[in-house]
């Protein structure tokens, strides 16, 4: 499965408002770099698929911007890497599933009913670990590797 990084976005402090970029290192100890949540372990980037996106959005019955998640990079084409152990790369860099990305009240703040259309089918995205460092930029291939 190939598909493209359609967007990249980063917060400098918890609760900032996001800031989208056109390129952006990403670094084995600090995930996105200049991101407040890079340094989490198993929490480096946070990846959104624009399927699931459009899927929550006509759930919810609103078209919002992407960068309302709060994720680090919006793709197209993460088909088969919505699980634990999945591998894909990003330009240069790979990433390794760590988790599922769970939808906060921070999704409800910014519009009611929007946690629970992002809920299911690991919508809200997926959490990695940095396993090769380098740069993304915005048109970059997304490969999946596992």
């Amino acid at each position: 499965m190939s598909g493209k990084l359609l967007g990249i976005a980063r917060k400098a402090r918890p609760y900032a408002p996001m800031e989208e970029l056109k390129r952006v290192g990403v670094s084995l100890d600090r995930g996105i770099v200049g991101d407040a949540r890079g340094a989490a372990p198993g929490r480096q980037v946070t990846v959104i698929a624009k399927a699931d996106w459009d899927a929550a959005c006509g759930e919810h019955g609103k078209a919002l911007p992407w960068t309302t998640r709060r994720a680090n990079l919006f793709v197209d084409g993460l088909d088969g890497a919505k699980h634990v152990g999945a591998r894909f790369k990003i330009g240069g860099v790979e990433l390794e599933v760590c988790e599922e990305t769970e939808p906060c009240s921070r999704m409800d703040a910014a519009s009611q009913g929007l946690r629970a259309a992002l809920a299911p089918d690991w919508r809200g995205g997926v959490s990695c670990k940095v396993l090769t460092p380098g740069d993304v930029a915005v048109g970059d291939p997304v490969v999946v590797v596992e």
